[in-house]
């Protein structure tokens, strides 16, 4: 059975490169997503990332629940920025075609929407990577890709230990959930979603007091073992780069200089369809 966000060993060309070349390409491609509003990159950017994301072989179980909340917060984001600006969109295109009146100060524009349009777009070229990202490394390599990177083995080995606890945490809380369902707390569907929310702290205390014991161990067993002692130290799941690599790399620095370079060449980051 997949766990949500958990790595998984599949053959795969994406699975061997190397930790160093999947982390280049996330954050030049996150540096673009966030850099640009030309629709048209963003729209290339998708249907790539979706590429990518079907070509892992990544499981929809093992993603699902998290792409639910990512939503939740993009319906969110999107209704709070027409909520807080209605008129963004008027002024960064210097138009304002007036669909319909709402209320009050509230018009829909199709400049806002346009507006709105491309930062949906924005979050579906980020999210298919991140999450091929997440399931395709093993988080040692990963941990070992940020050290090559100039990053602090201290903080890779952190984000290494947090990427393998999850699966454990999410096997832990099963098991407290079944335990409590067994001594007759009901947080099945047959409750209220009221009642689920109550029961839901059940769970979470004792899941927050075994993590606690878990990091203690864990901590414990690394201090006595010298961890932190050196400056450098070697890694045991680091690859060597190899031609897929380089030429992975070298797609994604050509990629991320043309975009800019595309995006900027009329001094505005934004794509402007209603000049």
């Amino acid at each position: 059975m997949s766990k949500i966000l958990s790595y998984e060993e599949k053959d795969t060309w994406i699975h061997q490169l190397s930790g160093v070349t999947k982390l280049i390409f996330f954050l030049l491609w996150c540096v673009v997503s966030m850099m640009t509003y030309d629709t048209r990159i963003l729209i290339l950017m998708v249907v790539f990332s979706l590429f990518v994301f079907k070509i892992s072989k990544t499981q929809w179980k093992q993603v699902g629940s998290v792409f639910k909340v990512v939503m939740v917060f993009l319906i969110f984001n999107v209704v709070a920025i027409f909520f807080f600006s209605p008129d963004q969109g008027s002024h960064i295109y210097g138009t304002r075609t007036v669909l319909f009146h709402i209320a009050g100060r509230y018009d829909m524009t199709l400049e806002q929407l346009f507006y709105e349009l491309n930062v949906v777009i924005k979050y579906f070229t980020i999210i298919p990577t991140v999450f091929m990202f997440l399931v395709t490394t093993n988080p040692s390599e990963f941990a070992a890709s940020m050290n090559k990177v100039g990053i602090s083995y201290n903080v890779g080995y952190a984000i290494s230990i947090a990427l393998r606890y999850i699966p454990d945490v999410q096997g832990e809380f099963t098991k407290i959930k079944h335990a409590q369902e067994a001594r007759g707390i009901e947080m099945s569907g047959k409750a209220s979603f009221l009642n689920r929310i109550k029961s839901t702290a059940s769970i979470i205390f004792p899941l927050i007091f075994s993590s606690m014991d878990r990091i203690d161990t864990v901590s414990n067993a690394m201090e006595l073992r010298g961890f932190g002692k050196h400056k450098k130290r070697t890694w045991y799941m680091a690859k060597k780069l190899k031609r897929n690599d380089y030429l992975t790399i070298g797609f994604t620095v050509i990629f991320a200089i043309v975009a800019l370079v595309f995006t900027f060449a009329d001094g505005s980051r934004f794509y402007n369809p209603f000049v």
